[in-house]
């Protein structure tokens, strides 16, 4: 149940605040009491609105924190994942239709507040799949715990290897202040993400001494589920203010007689003559269906919001694709824990983008910038912020040396077939199953997808503490003086790929708050060139494709290209393929920065339309385009006419899924 809040502030307002009447025997000090308790009312609202916000921008970017948690714990694809993503639109659109038709008739604050207790079951069905799944396994070398009993990986029997272990158990300052926690929301929700991808996933279930891999470990699953309750908890508080909301709240004195060129002020002026207007019978459903088609027509008939809108569809493509699994992708490629990367986009790349809108905002405001004006800098932030996208295919990490799959057990790298590159000469004498993962590393620094495959005749130790011995695969490159041994884990990568995550920080956050500049000329734009009365529609329409046409396809696609880079698929215990194990870096770096750059630069295209389209129809330097295309002298005489001027309108500029743009 997802409103805008300028939409919900102006509804409210709208519909359902009554004017007093003005009184010539009202008292001045009741007079004061009433204004005083309008106002504190309204505070109120608006309070409690912005708590909403910011529980659902938390519920939703915690979701993209724990896509490679839930990969793990279940088995699943990316491509997978990206549906479960998606289906957060699905949601928003299977109760839009309800909330608009019904919620200017009932109630809105409890509307607005059953909202709030239906976001916060689903988040509660979220985790829920984690208490009926049993514990999490994973795949671990069987070891006696706390003894130093040698046992002998390649030697066991094929019906003993793997053992799974049990594993180790998430007015306009006010509607200003409803965006500043609507962007504030993601901050918390991937901090939360970075706490939660720290515990383990059976916490509170199993003993955690007995856990024998770390937080950094590839197998490690943190405690996901557990954001998702909080965040449940959170929505539920915040949805209760609103029943006890009246349905109506006075209007001020002191607004009634007020007049303002401000845009939301004339639609509530125009909505309370309307409402005034009792006696007048409320339009039919035939009459409303009957302008539904010319008005879309009429809509779709303006050259700049097609173009726009076709703009915007495929950027909010290229983005929400590159947000949805940027977390994905800084670990495959720079060997990041979740909870490291869950922490840097947190703290780093959203307060980024909430200073890249805030700075739009404040360039349109500081100089006057008409519509025009508008459309090159919403076209120069895409440009720009694209370029710098296309610099980051330059910082990208090495395939790990792991052997069977990127190097042969000799060292040469190339990549091979896993299931026929995983057995050589070295280990063709021990029982081992091409399905496992439990990577070791060698002292050649190759990793071993397991201790059986790299031929380790002995161990020693328990835990994430083992050592394994006399690995014959690993001895193919040691001289005959070397103990061929191996420890738990894979090895780290290149001695480069601190330094490239660090580049590819920089340049992120540059490119983040980049292309968030453009965002509010843009959304200014798409205001200006729309009818007065087609403003409420036009709006419905944009926000409608962009869910429908990127919120939900963008994740999708994006996880089946990744899923074509992987290079070792798991295997579930009840049959089939699982989740990937390891992924192709330079693959996955191509296929993820292309498709993105790709959808962003076929965007600008659109958006240099927009540009000829209004340089073509504002010749005259005193005319510009209205929005069925004529000239209108009226609504931009001149470049202070042009410029909208709108503190409100500026400051609670909202887009969909803005607090992503990442």
């Amino acid at each position: 149940m997802e409103i805008s809040s300028k939409e919900n502030a102006q509804l409210f307002s709208n519909n359902i605040i009554l004017p007093v009447d003005r009184s010539s025997f009202k008292s001045e000090s009741s007079t004061s009491k009433e204004k005083q308790s309008c106002c504190g009312g309204i505070k109120i609202f608006l309070g409690a609105l912005s708590f909403v916000y910011f529980a659902k921008a938390l519920s939703g970017s915690y979701l993209k924190s724990t896509i490679t948690q839930i990969e793990r714990r279940f088995d699943i694809p990316s491509s997978l994942v990206g549906v479960i993503d998606g289906s957060f639109e699905i949601g928003n659109l299977l109760i839009i239709v309800f909330v608009s038709y019904f919620g200017a008739k009932l109630h809105r604050p409890r509307i607005i507040g059953a909202g709030c207790l239906i976001m916060s079951a689903g988040t509660f069905l979220i985790a829920m799949p984690q208490f009926f799944m049993g514990r999490y396994q994973y795949e671990r070398f069987p070891s006696t715990v706390n003894s130093t009993v040698s046992i002998s990986p390649c030697l066991q029997e094929k019906s003993q290897t793997p053992l799974l272990a049990l594993e180790k158990s998430q007015a306009k300052i006010n509607a200003g202040c409803v965006q500043t926690l609507a962007i504030i929301g993601p901050i918390f929700g991937f901090l939360l993400g970075s706490l939660c991808a720290k515990l383990y996933v059976d916490i509170g279930f199993v003993d955690l001494d007995s856990i024998t891999i770390t937080h950094k470990d590839v197998q490690w699953v943190g405690a996901w589920w557990l954001g998702y309750l909080i965040a449940g908890v959170i929505s539920v508080l915040a949805g209760i203010p609103f029943w006890f909301l009246p349905k109506h709240l006075p209007k001020p004195e002191s607004r009634k007689d007020s007049s303002t060129s401000s845009e939301q002020s004339k639609f509530i002026t125009q909505d309370n003559k309307e409402q005034q207007k009792s006696y007048q019978p409320q339009m039919k459903f035939a009459e409303m269906a009957k302008d539904f088609l010319p008005s879309l027509k009429n809509l779709f008939g303006n050259p700049v919001y097609s173009l726009y809108l076709c703009a915007s569809i495929l950027q909010f493509n290229s983005l929400i694709g590159m947000v949805t699994y940027k977390p994905k992708y800084i670990e495959q490629q720079y060997g990041q824990t979740s909870s490291k990367t869950n922490f840097v986009i947190g703290l780093i790349n959203i307060p980024a983008v909430a200073f890249g809108i805030f700075s739009g905002g404040l360039i349109m405001k500081k100089f006057r910038i008409n519509v025009l004006g508008a459309a090159k800098i919403s076209l120069g932030s895409s440009l720009f912020g694209y370029l710098l996208l296309l610099s980051l295919f330059a910082m990208g990490c090495e395939n790990s040396d792991v052997a069977g799959l990127t190097v042969s057990y000799h060292g040469i790298k190339q990549k091979v077939d896993y299931e026929q590159g995983l057995f050589s000469e070295c280990n063709l004498g021990c029982m081992c199953s091409q399905n496992d993962w439990d990577p070791i590393c060698g002292d050649n620094g190759i990793t071993y997808i397991s201790a059986c495959l790299a031929g380790c005749q002995a161990s020693n130790g328990s835990g994430k503490n083992t050592v394994f011995f006399n690995c014959s695969c690993v001895g193919i490159l040691e001289s005959p003086s070397r103990s061929s041994s191996a420890v738990m884990g894979p090895c780290q990568k290149g001695n480069e790929c601190p330094k490239m995550f660090l580049y590819f920080l920089v340049i992120s956050v540059i490119t983040s708050y980049t292309l968030s500049v453009g965002g509010t000329p843009g959304y200014i734009l798409l205001l200006r060139c729309i009818k007065p009365h087609l403003k409420s529609f036009a709006l419905g329409i944009y926000t409608l494709a962009i869910r429908v046409l990127a919120g939900i396809p963008a994740p999708v696609y994006f996880g089946v290209a990744i899923d074509t880079t992987c290079l070792k698929w798991g295997s579930k215990r009840c049959g089939g393929r699982g989740a990937c194990r390891l992924y192709d870096s330079s693959a996955l770096r191509y296929t993820y920065l292309g498709l993105t750059l790709v959808l962003g630069t076929v965007s600008i295209f659109f958006s240099i339309a927009v540009l000829w389209v209004l340089r073509k129809r504002s010749a005259p330097p005193d005319e510009t385009l209205s929005a069925n295309g004529e000239r209108d002298t009226c609504v931009t005489k001149s470049r202070k006419d042009n410029f909208v001027n709108s503190d409100h309108l500026i400051q609670t500029t909202y887009w969909p899924e803005k607090e992503t743009r990442l």
